[in-house]
């Protein structure tokens, strides 16, 4: 789900292509360079290291048309916790 969210940002121009490069130049050294993407809304060390959303991050953009705002929560079942309290 972060990696699709955070491909939705970039290809919206909620993101710009030098951070992402940045993203993709971090992750690769961390043998993750697939994660780019997730990266946009992992940001917590564990997060990036485990390859799992642990705390819900939220991200707002704009385009042309919209305000957008977008909250990746957390999808495995030790973290439910952190969805439910985060989105609530």
């Amino acid at each position: 789900k972060s990696t699709t969210t955070g491909h939705l940002i970039y290809q919206c121009g909620g993101i710009d292509k030098r951070t992402i490069e940045k993203f993709e130049k971090e992750a690769a050294e961390l043998g993750k360079g697939s994660f780019k993407y997730a990266w946009v809304l992992d940001k917590l060390k564990a997060e990036r290291e485990r390859g799992i959303t642990i705390d819900i991050a939220l991200w707002k953009f704009e385009t042309p048309r919209y305000y957008v705002t977008v909250i990746d929560a957390p999808g495995h079942r030790d973290f439910i916790k952190n969805m439910i309290t985060g989105t609530s």
